[in-house]
């Protein structure tokens, strides 16, 4: 029996394999808030106690950098060791790896319906695949062709220094400057982002809060959803939130072009995630495909990258899943 996790900032996806056919239907499956939980072993203590069912393996995606089978949580107090969640839950084996990476060993797995396609492009055959994630955080990863299948590569690019590409995303620097320092992409193009760009343009003037909106994000714990709520639900949308989401997406746009041109993502770029499922009328509006584009010299190339958003709100889990199975039944590959 192999035990799967994907575990984030906002909630934990816990679920339990007997065997290598059954990736897309576990024996059980279920979802926790992370925040509720002091440890993950108390978490997985608990499942496990719940479902009344004996595993032998687990492994685990979790939102951080993975060093030396130790991994500190970046928006949640955990501290992860593989050795210690072993021993204290009496397993054969422990694999941690992050979450991006994860996601990344699930894309051979989705179907056409797992996808909704921004950009067709033209896709090269075992190009570089791109994986652009917000969340609670913003996550990054990318996966190359090696021999016959894809190997992905972790990455902490979402802490990256925030570039501006234009004159109000120079102000808002100057603004978080002021207030945080290190202003990384995380700060502007994430749920905890979010907030920072509604709160810059609200302070220096480029829309009026309503005394509505102003009572509800008093009082709420995530004022995220709120913001894209009133941008997206609300009729009509509220302006000052309809700007933070548009200059939401064009940070996100540029920053996914970026890695694209970094890593060269000819396979594909990949938007993860639980926030571009939820804004998807919005991101078909064209604001983050033209940020994603606008890259001088070489946006013609990038007309070329084909762009998807992950529909499937448990891919993660999926490639989770997917490496733990080839850690127990495979060769051990990746």
């Amino acid at each position: 029996m192999l035990l799967a996790g994907d575990v984030g900032g906002t909630k934990t996806n816990l679920a339990i394999y007997a065997s290598p056919e059954e990736l897309t239907s576990p024996l059980v499956e279920r979802t926790f808030s992370s925040k509720d939980f002091p440890c993950l072993e108390d978490l997985v203590r608990f499942f496990l106690r719940e479902t009344g069912i004996k595993v032998q393996f687990a492994v685990f995606g979790i939102a951080g950098p993975v060093l030396g089978g130790r991994v500190t949580g970046t928006n949640l107090p955990w501290v992860v060791e593989r050795e210690r969640i072993r021993t204290e839950l009496g397993l054969e084996d422990v694999w941690l790896l992050n979450d991006l990476e994860a996601v990344a060993y699930a894309l051979p797995l989705l179907k056409d319906q797992d996808l909704y396609v921004l950009n067709k492009g033209e896709e090269q055959p075992q190009g570089t695949r791109a994986i652009v994630a917000p969340g609670t955080g913003l996550g990054e990863a990318f996966a190359v062709w090696v021999g016959d299948h894809y190997y992905a590569h972790p990455s902490e690019g979402g802490h990256t220094d925030f570039a501006p590409t234009n004159l109000l995303e120079s102000e808002l620097l100057t603004y978080l400057l002021k207030r945080f320092p290190h202003v990384s992409y995380e700060r502007v193009c994430s749920g905890v982002g979010i907030p920072n760009l509604y709160a810059f343009l609200r302070d220096e003037g480029y829309g009026t809060e309503p005394s509505w909106l102003a009572e509800q994000l008093a009082e709420a714990l995530d004022p995220t959803p709120f913001i894209i709520n009133a941008a997206l639900e609300r009729k009509p949308p509220d302006p000052l939130c309809e700007k933070t989401l548009e200059l939401f997406l064009s940070i996100l746009g540029a920053e996914a072009g970026n890695l694209a041109l970094k890593v060269l993502a000819l396979g594909g770029v990949y938007l993860g995630g639980g926030i571009p499922p939820r804004i998807l009328p919005a991101l078909k509006k064209g604001v983050f495909m033209e940020a994603f584009q606008n890259k001088g010299r070489m946006s013609s190339l990038m007309q070329k990258i084909p762009v998807y958003v992950i529909l499937n709100a448990k891919a993660a889990l999926l490639g989770v899943a997917c490496y733990g199975v080839w850690k127990v039944f495979g060769d051990g590959g990746g």
